[in-house]
């Protein structure tokens, strides 16, 4: 399995990049936030600061597991579908379905295994530095010293090494499928996780404004319905795309471009959803927590303040993380539109045409991502509100909204034309003859 992977790799290793940023960046947040169960298990440290430590550790290391899983799925799927046509070159060589996996899986898992040995010393750095925030806010004794051990270093290894080969078995597995109907398995996961997300939002009423739990059921709610709303998002795109009046060339060729790769921009879609979503939901709802206790004049509890480092924590860590997959999504997938982009020169469409259509292809998705969002984390922070402050839309709302739209826009867009813009210095002829 691995002598053939180690081949591929090194014959074409650029088109693996994106998915060790993916494997380097999961194993370092997953091994910074587990060395915290280190640090508790270490002898003298006392109650409080363990409890801290362990719940810092054990929901946002949560977070992160399915993190890396999405980021090297997104990443593995997109490597995979542009190279579906050497695959079928392989099977029509004589390579059987199974040797085809289980390249491409030896393939993920030696890129994975590199990218965790280089996040042995961020992920160290890391443990350490949260450490010291923790210290610095009193939420854990100034007498705790951090500690890098067996649970951090087995766990990033194994979840990115499993993470890594289940989202490649997953994504060659269905390259290599015939005559098979998809999205059944889809389909019935994005209106499950939509029923349970409105059911946890709803239950947000049976909670009564001072209750310690009250952000959890709608979070959660806001989670739930943003997976589903990821889930469903290729579709209502396709069906989005029929009604778009998009006029002139670049319109016209975004239009058919994005019918045409529908279900490979589901990562991408994917992407942006969760993390509007996430972000937008629940920077809104601790926001009117934090109002809500200063109003009162109350000082906060030790786990009031833990929750609301939590909340934020896990905040930042999905939105950077998801940040950086919807990144490593986009960039892979313009990138190999190199020989695409060299019949349409060779066609007579001009670079700034070519720009213009990646410039319209990702303000679309932009638009229907923030959109699907938007709606999930309304379904969070409404309920929380109305419950908390008898309000209905606190007034935080817009500026947290727009800052979440700024930042996805700038994400999409910045990748999709600076990578486009790299892409097209080759020159057209020489794009679509390295692509034959």
């Amino acid at each position: 399995m691995l002598v053939p992977a180690l081949r591929s790799i090194r014959a074409r290793p650029g088109r693996f990049l994106a998915t060790l940023l993916s494997a380097f960046l999961g194993a370092a947040l997953v091994m910074a936030f587990n060395s915290l169960h280190d640090t508790a298990g270490q002898p003298g440290v006392d109650d409080v600061s363990t409890q801290t430590l362990t719940t810092m550790a054990s929901v946002v290391g949560g977070y992160g597991t399915l993190l890396v899983f999405f980021a090297v799925a997104s990443t593995l799927t997109v490597n995979v579908r542009q190279r579906s046509a050497e695959l079928e070159l392989l099977r029509c060589s004589g390579a059987t379905p199974g040797q085809i996996k289980r390249m491409v899986v030896g393939e993920a898992v030696a890129v994975a295994l590199v990218g965790t040995v280089l996040a042995l010393g961020p992920a160290v750095l890391g443990g350490r530095a949260l450490l010291g925030a923790f210290r610095d806010s009193g939420q854990v004794a100034r007498s705790v010293t951090p500690a890098f051990g067996p649970v951090a270093l087995l766990s990033g290894i194994g979840v990115t090494l499993l993470a890594s080969a289940g989202a490649a078995f997953l994504a060659v597995r269905r390259a290599t499928r015939r005559d098979v109907r998809r999205g059944r398995g889809r389909t019935f996961l994005a209106y499950g996780a939509l029923v349970a997300g409105a059911l946890s939002a709803a239950s947000t009423y049976a909670f009564s404004a001072t209750d310690p739990a009250l952000m959890a059921a709608p979070a959660y709610g806001a989670i739930l319905l943003s997976v589903g709303c990821a889930l469903l998002a290729p579709r209502l795109l396709g069906r989005l795309l029929g009604a778009l009046p998009l006029g002139g060339a670049s319109g016209w060729l975004a239009v058919r471009n994005l019918r045409r790769r529908v279900e490979e921009l589901s990562g991408i879609l994917m992407s942006l959803v969760l993390f509007t979503a996430i972000s937008a939901a629940t920077v809104t709802m601790q926001s009117v927590e934090s109002d809500a206790v200063a109003a009162s004049g109350l000082r906060k509890s030790v786990d009031a303040k833990n929750l609301e480092t939590l909340n934020l924590t896990v905040v930042g860590v999905i939105a950077v993380f998801v940040c950086v997959m919807l990144v490593n999504s986009l960039y892979a997938a313009t990138t190999y539109r190199g020989s695409e982009f060299g019949r349409q020169r060779l066609a007579g469409a001009t670079p700034g045409q070519v720009l213009g259509t990646v410039g319209v292809e990702s303000a679309v998705l932009t638009v229907v991502g923030v959109l699907l969002g938007t709606v999930a984390a309304l379904a969070g922070i409404v309920p929380f509100t109305m419950v908390r402050t008898g309000g209905t839309l606190p007034g935080q709302t817009l500026g947290i909204w727009l800052a979440v739209c700024a930042v996805a826009a700038a994400v999409t867009l910045g990748t999709s034309l600076g990578t486009a813009r790299r892409v097209l210095r080759t020159p057209a002829i020489g794009a679509v003859a390295a692509a034959t």
